[in-house]
C-alpha cells in the first residue's frame, strides 16, 4: 500500500468516526450551520465593522476586495474538484452504505469550498479588523463549525476540509497583503490637494 492509498485510508476511517458520533436530534442544527444563509448576521457584522473602521470610501473598497476574494476562492476550488475529481463521501461505494448521510451532493469533494472562503474571509476580517477590536478571534469559531457540519453530513472528508482550511489562509493573507496596497494608495490619493 502507497503512502498516498494509506493516507486516503485514513481519511476515510477518521470520516467514519466523525460522521457516525453523529444523531438524528442533531441533524437539523448541523444542517442548518451549514447553510450560508445561516451565517448572514455574522456577515452583516463584517460589514459594520468595516465600514465603522475604515469609513465608506475604504469601506467600500474593502467589502469589493472580500467579495473578490470569495469569488476567486469559490472558482479555484471548483477548478480543484473537478481536476482531482475525487468522490464525496456520500457517493464513494467504499463507505456510503456505512456512513450517516444526512446531506446529498453531487459534485466532487477535494477540496471544500465551505472550508476554504470561510477561512479566507475569517482572517481577512481577523487581519484587518484585530486593531481595533480585541474579540476578533472568535470569528474563527465559524469555519471550525462550517467546516466540522461537512464531515457531520457526510459530504466531505476531514482531508478536503484540512486542506481547504490550509488554502484559505493562504488566500485569506494574499488578499490582505492586497488590502494594504490598496489601502496605501487610497490614502496617498486623498491627501492629494
Amino acid at each position: 500500500m502507497s503512502l498516498l492509498d494509506k493516507i486516503i485510508h485514513f481519511d476515510k476511517e477518521l470520516l467514519i468516526f466523525i460522521n457516525t458520533m453523529g444523531s438524528e436530534n442533531w441533524d437539523g442544527f448541523w444542517l442548518l450551520l451549514t447553510n450560508q444563509l445561516s451565517w448572514i448576521p455574522l456577515y452583516l457584522l463584517f460589514f459594520y465593522l468595516i465600514f465603522k473602521s475604515f469609513g465608506w470610501k475604504k469601506g467600500v473598497v474593502m467589502i469589493l476586495l472580500t467579495a473578490l476574494m470569495i469569488t476567486f476562492s469559490d472558482q479555484f476550488t471548483v477548478f480543484l474538484k473537478n481536476y482531482f475529481e475525487r468522490l464525496r463521501p456520500n457517493r464513494d461505494p467504499s463507505i456510503n452504505d456505512i456512513i450517516r448521510i444526512v446531506k446529498n451532493n453531487s459534485s466532487y469533494s477535494f477540496v471544500s469550498g465551505h472550508a476554504t472562503t470561510s477561512t479566507a474571509v475569517t482572517l481577512l476580517m481577523y487581519l484587518t479588523l484585530k486593531k481595533d477590536y480585541k474579540y476578533t478571534i472568535f470569528f474563527f469559531i465559524w469555519p471550525l463549525l462550517f467546516s466540522y457540519s461537512r464531515m457531520y453530513l457526510g459530504v466531505h472528508f476531514p482531508a478536503d476540509v484540512i486542506t481547504g482550511a490550509l488554502l484559505g489562509l493562504f488566500i485569506g493573507y494574499l488578499f490582505y497583503e492586497l488590502s494594504l496596497i490598496l489601502l496605501k494608495k487610497l490614502d496617498a490619493r486623498f491627501k492629494q490637494p
